[in-house]
């Protein structure tokens, strides 16, 4: 089934692209003066400091014009591994507004405590967070679950949730409304443009949620393999078993016992493609889909865009991972 595009992004190009050179460009200490000046300095407008690239989205895509963006986490940075240097703590403490997701990358979390900042704002308490696992959708009887549990405490957010809200476009739209208002409790002399823009990203994302369900409606399975469990809450939002090769983690190593139940999952629910992501190495995937004879392709959970995105934006990318869900689900 093909993929249809969807509401065209707004274009904020020239700022996006502005941010993503001076952060390449430019070690983390540099970071705060290379992103335009300085959090802080930012020529009249709101100097927002996003902490990774789902957060940077929504900070450009709402704020559009009246703000000044700058990202903690640079392009090709694995957010969990992400630590921060002391221009970059320096830089938070200048900041008019904060967003950020609570649980994701500790050593952020610290930072923006210590900045005490007062429009600072945690996107997971814009929505309900869930727990997931290595699978969402039914149980295989896993003996191995609570070695899994272990191993992904550590990336998960409060009270052991999964903080990869930002996979579920409805999700997604509760946090971009919540970031709205946010926005416009902080700069309430451009309340009327955060509003606007708020409706235009919801409308944005309520078109994805629906390609969504109707892309993945009537698939041959159910089931899909991915690197790790950032997935959960797309696969229950649209009726589907993620299973994940590591857990939330994307850097832990799967136990010799879960490569085996995988190759007896992949058997028995018709799964004929191992997901691998863009910016973790593919090696344990490519294993994994040699061994029970399977393909592989990228399902990409958006944690930062690069020269390797199927995709300039949010958006494009999401639609990316609907035709490779529908593909290897077999949607008819």
């Amino acid at each position: 089934m093909n993929v249809r595009r969807l509401i065209p992004t707004a274009a904020l190009a020239g700022s996006l692209t502005l941010g993503l050179v001076a952060l390449s460009a430019c070690s983390p200490s540099d970071a705060a003066d290379d992103a335009g000046g300085g959090a802080g300095k930012s020529g009249g407008k709101l100097a927002v400091v996003a902490s990774f690239y789902p957060m940077q989205y929504l900070a450009e895509e709402i704020g559009g014009s009246h703000v000044d963006v700058s990202t903690l986490t640079k392009p090709g940075v694995e957010p969990h591994d992400l630590e921060l240097g002391t221009r970059q703590a320096a830089q938070l403490g200048e900041a008019d507004y904060i967003l950020y997701l609570k649980g994701i990358q500790p050593a952020v979390d610290e930072a923006i405590t210590a900045a005490g900042v007062k429009n600072t704002v945690d996107a997971a308490s814009l929505t309900t967070l869930e727990k997931h696992g290595a699978e969402v959708g039914h149980d295989h009887g896993d003996e191995h679950a609570d070695e899994h549990a272990e191993e992904d405490h550590a990336h998960e957010g409060e009270a052991g949730t999964d903080p990869h809200i930002w996979l579920d476009p409805v999700k997604y739209a509760e946090v971009a409304k919540g970031v709205g208002a946010s926005l416009e409790k902080a700069d309430p002399d451009n309340a009327a443009a955060y509003r606007k823009n708020t409706t235009t990203v919801v409308e944005r994302l309520t078109a994805l949620d629906s390609a969504f369900e109707q892309g993945l409606a009537d698939t041959s399975t159910k089931t899909f393999i991915t690197t790790h469990s950032a997935f959960g809450y797309l696969a229950e939002r649209y009726g589907l078993t993620q299973e994940s090769i590591a857990g939330i983690s994307p850097e832990s190593e799967p136990s010799p016992a879960r490569i085996k139940e995988l190759r007896t999952i992949a058997a028995k629910d018709k799964v004929g493609t191992v997901f691998f992501e863009t910016l973790v190495s593919d090696k344990t995937a490519k294993t994994v889909a040699a061994d029970s004879g399977l393909k592989t392709d990228v399902l990409d959970p958006i944690e930062g865009i690069t020269d390797k995105s199927k995709g300039a934006d949010y958006v494009e990318v999401m639609e990316s991972n609907l035709a490779a869900l529908e593909k290897a689900l077999g949607a008819k």
